[in-house]
């Protein structure tokens, strides 16, 4: 009887996550440079390690970025750890210590703004193409589910992009966005990792720990299983829609906007002859576009009144602009 030589099988959370990483490489080109962000939790250590797989066959070089926030005792010793489990793995490790500065939103998105402008200072010094991100299909269905209780609009619904592109080209991707989290704790388990437990994520303090950890459990167990998948399907769908809108601003706004003398003016006859969902888009567009501000919808609904509903009224204070109407015009201007 010919002898016959069994190769060992796959895991299951290997072969996924390897291959929703080899997905999301195939449009960068050969040879490039990544980032991927490494806590040293489950989620960052399997797609680390699933990127060292998965770059070699395209002579890509990969980078370890592991944020200190400095944010509870001890993390540095876990920073070293992570960056040693990175090491292990092939991939050059690197380290950056940040200061967490005070937010009005609140410490989660004071480290998250220091996180991310940490992880572009790294990309760019290493000359990067892509960042890599470790978010989860888990953590989309607690983005969607965040956005909707803070009563955010589509464009907090529509929850995170799996590939986005900053204005200086960095690209930004989050490939396991559909693997759930068990699968990347299954990953570390079959490749002999051991991630590293944040306490963070075990702290109610956070609105997203009791989302993640109170919320979503009553929802499974009420409704029925599938509620995570639910609404990364929401997600996904309200992309699509946004997509959608923001093709039809681009043909539209060419026509109806014009550069004033202090700012810009968008034509009220044609803000009026549009429904009012392009309308609104239209108006968060320009001031988004024109000065950086990030409108609320009662700032937005402000502003469309004075197309909708004029009657005489005075300047409406946006932030870093106003808007006003004059004549047939609403007019954008800085604030001095």
């Amino acid at each position: 009887m010919p002898y016959r030589c069994r190769v060992p099988s796959l895991s299951p959370a290997i072969a996924e996550i390897r291959l929703a990483v080899r997905t999301a490489l195939v449009d960068l080109p050969e040879g490039a440079t990544l980032v991927v962000a490494l806590s040293g939790g489950a989620d960052s250590l399997a797609l680390a390690a699933a990127t060292a797989f998965e770059a070699r066959a395209r002579r890509m070089r990969v980078v370890s970025a592991t944020i200190d926030h400095r944010l509870q005792e001890g993390s540095a010793d876990a920073a070293a750890v992570a960056a040693a489990k990175a090491a292990a793995l092939g991939i050059r490790a690197s380290v950056e210590r940040v200061q967490v500065r005070g937010d009005a939103d609140g410490p989660e998105a004071a480290a998250r703004a220091a996180r991310y402008t940490a992880l572009r200072r790294i990309a760019a010094e290493e000359h990067a193409t892509a960042v890599l991100l470790g978010h989860t299909l888990d953590d989309q269905a607690e983005t969607v589910l965040l956005g909707l209780a803070r009563g955010a609009g589509a464009a907090s619904l529509q929850g995170m992009a799996p590939s986005r592109a900053d204005d200086d080209g960095l690209i930004w991707l989050r490939p396991m966005l559909g693997v759930r989290r068990e699968t990347t704790r299954e990953f570390c388990a079959a490749s002999d990792l051991e991630p590293w437990h944040d306490p963070h994520n075990l702290d109610d303090r956070f609105a997203r720990v009791r989302v993640r950890e109170r919320v979503l459990p009553v929802l499974e167990k009420e409704l029925g299983p599938g509620i995570a998948e639910a609404l990364a399907r929401t997600a996904a769908q309200l992309r699509e829609d946004t997509e959608a809108f923001d093709e039809m601003i681009g043909e539209t706004i060419e026509d109806i906007v014009e550069h004033a003398e202090a700012g810009i003016s968008v034509s009220v006859r044609a803000l009026a002859a549009n429904p009012a969902a392009l309308r609104n888009r239209i108006i968060r567009l320009v001031a988004h576009s024109e000065f950086g501000a990030s409108l609320t919808r009662t700032q937005t609904t402000e502003v469309a009144r004075l197309v909708t509903d004029w009657s005489g009224q005075g300047p409406i204070d946006l932030p870093g602009c106003s808007a006003a109407r004059q004549g047939g015009q609403i007019v954008f201007t800085a604030r001095t």
